[in-house]
């Protein structure tokens, strides 16, 4: 599976898992230097706190576009440090 943005490959990965419809990538799958640290976070029930990365590539930021769960919840153990994307990163084989 393939996240790109801005017509640039951000991560790349034969492992992702899906859960809710979203590919979660791999960590190590992701191009780092795209990622920047944002101060959101967001609280999901069942698997936990989320916290975000904005995209930037190019000169563009697209910004918290990225989540990942640090630690989960026992339920969510399989996307534990994994990263999903959303606000028009494009996921495809």
């Amino acid at each position: 599976m393939k996240a790109t943005w801005n017509n640039l490959i951000i991560a790349e990965s034969n492992d992702t898992v899906v859960i809710e419809n979203n590919h979660y990538f791999p960590a190590n799958a992701i191009k780092k230097e795209y990622f920047k640290e944002s101060n959101t976070s967001s609280h999901c029930p069942w698997k936990g706190e989320a916290s975000y990365y904005s995209i930037e590539v190019d000169g563009k930021t697209n910004k918290d576009a990225a989540w990942y769960y640090s630690k989960t919840s026992h339920a969510a153990k399989p996307i534990e440090g994994h990263i999903a994307f959303w606000k028009g990163v494009e996921i495809s084989e």
